[in-house]
């Protein structure tokens, strides 16, 4: 997957950001491993390896520079099937899916099989997913021993280790000091909550991101001040339920995003960083879907680089929205909505001062609620009835509305849903799923802009945009002020 080893060369030679997250660097003469943005002194060419994972760099002996840190690096979106699939699935690894169910956990939420999975996965990063694992649970726990407070004890185990002696030891094996050594070099400032930086490739049009969002807040759950997206988090974790916050603020001029947690989510820092990685696309290869929207049927304004795919951080709350705005405008929407929220969300304890202080309702709550209630929050009785059995649905476990969920699939299941047809399913795709070739066929914004007269002429015209159909929807969107 990398590029010869002169164009290698040549770009940690130039610091390329394009390359950031796509090829590290193992100096033979130090031992350790960069980023080519890394700013240490350049080594010689005959000294360098390359590789196209940190995890490959460590299993090759390399340590990680202390100064660039290689677990800030961005990640990266794949390309062809087998690069998605490879991509995807480090995605849930990095979230914790392998921890949890192994590799054919992971290997059954991508739809595919744990023999051919290891396959590709090899293909795109050098190591298998159990090596890829290992070495995102040292990254993570050197991030939290760096960058947080938090005991040794709650670092293991927020990293995925059973145990702080098996922490310990893997530590010390592989970085050749201990977890201790590093905290005082550090020097991590004790706060009451947790602060990481989350990098990306630019560019990032940040100005009609957060616009987006902003016009679609639901009130007392999401907020948009300034620059800054805060909102409250409900995650379950190890059979738990976890309660908090998360303020997120983009730092332009050094491509990172500054993401900062209430300290009771620290039970699933990795799974809630990575979901902020999805909602704001982080991941996203700029240029690559830049390049198929300029040679689509209709290029889709870009302005400051493509509008990222902007995902939604709670699937059912994503897909409550996309019902309740079915034919109506985005400001009725968001205020039925926030009316739900005012009835039936929790009040959050602990909220961030003068930010969001209310939870999303759960599916459980709103499949417990009467048709009627749900309707007279301002809603025609066949809509309500589609919430309730969208309620049902995933209260029950039948649907599952995550990101790397398998499109298709769920799709099909939301449609056999009364009241939901493929344009709400896709939009659900789109956002919940982060699905970036979904494609809401029968939206007027996109008909108009392929001069289509049906859904079935806009999929045929839209060819051209695949598989990043998603992109040039959002852009078509946020261009002219359209949907929900």
């Amino acid at each position: 997957m990398l590029p010869d080893q002169a164009a290698c060369y040549a770009a940690l030679l130039a610091h390329d950001a394009r390359f950031d997250g796509r090829l590290y660097v193992g100096v033979r003469s130090t031992g350790v491993y960069c980023r080519p943005v890394c700013r240490v002194r350049m080594p010689r060419r005959e000294n360098c390896r390359f590789f196209a994972s940190a995890a490959a760099a460590e299993r090759n002996g390399f340590r990680p520079c202390l100064r660039c840190r290689p677990e800030l690096a961005p990640g990266r979106a794949g390309i062809d099937i087998g690069s998605r699939l490879a991509q995807g699935a480090a995605r849930l690894i990095e979230a914790g899916e392998l921890d949890a169910g192994g590799v054919e956990a992971v290997a059954a939420r991508t739809g595919t099989s744990s023999r051919h999975l290891r396959r590709v996965f090899v293909a795109e990063f050098g190591v298998t997913p159990v090596e890829y694992a290992q070495t995102h649970r040292l990254l993570l726990a050197k991030r939290l021993l760096t960058d947080t407070d938090l005991p040794a004890t709650e670092v293991a185990s927020a990293s995925g280790f059973r145990s702080l002696r098996r922490f310990n030891a893997a530590f010390r094996e592989r970085y050749r000091l201990s977890p201790t050594q590093l905290r005082a070099n550090a020097g991590a400032v004790p706060a009451s909550t947790m602060r990481f930086r989350l990098a990306y490739r630019p560019p990032y049009d940040w100005q009609r991101a957060l616009a987006f969002l902003a016009s679609r807040c639901i009130d007392g759950v999401e907020a948009v001040h300034g620059e800054t997206y805060r909102r409250t988090v409900r995650w379950r974790a190890a059979g738990r339920e976890l309660k908090g916050w998360l303020a997120m603020r983009p730092l332009p001029s050094r491509a990172l995003v500054d993401v900062e947690l209430s300290a009771s989510l620290a039970g699933a820092i990795p799974a809630i960083l990575q979901r902020v990685r999805d909602v704001f696309d982080l991941d996203c290869e700029p240029l690559e879907v830049q390049r198929a929207l300029a040679a689509g049927p209709a290029p889709a304004p870009t302005g400051d680089g493509p509008m990222r795919l902007i995902g939604a951080f709670e699937g059912f709350e994503l897909a409550v929205r996309g019902i309740v705005g079915q034919q109506i405008t985005v400001k009725a929407a968001r205020t039925i909505v926030s009316r739900l929220v005012a009835l039936h969300g929790e009040p959050l304890d602990g909220a961030a001062r003068a930010g969001p202080a209310r939870l999303f309702p759960s599916a459980a709550t709103i499949a417990s609620l009467d048709e009627g209630e749900i309707a007279a929050l301002g809603l025609p009785g066949a809509r309500a009835r589609s919430i309730r059995a969208l309620a049902r649905a995933l209260a029950d476990g039948a649907l599952v509305l995550e990101p790397r969920a398998q499109a298709e699939a769920t799709i099909a299941a939301l449609q056999a849903i009364p009241g939901i047809g493929d344009w709400t399913a896709q939009y659900i795709a789109m956002r919940a799923l982060c699905w970036p070739d979904a494609f809401p066929a029968g939206d007027l914004a996109v008909l108009r802009a392929l001069g289509a007269r049906t859904p079935a002429q806009a999929r045929e015209r839209a060819h051209g945009w695949r598989p990043w159909r998603a992109y040039a929807v959002m852009n078509l969107w946020t261009s002219t002020g359209g949907t929900t």
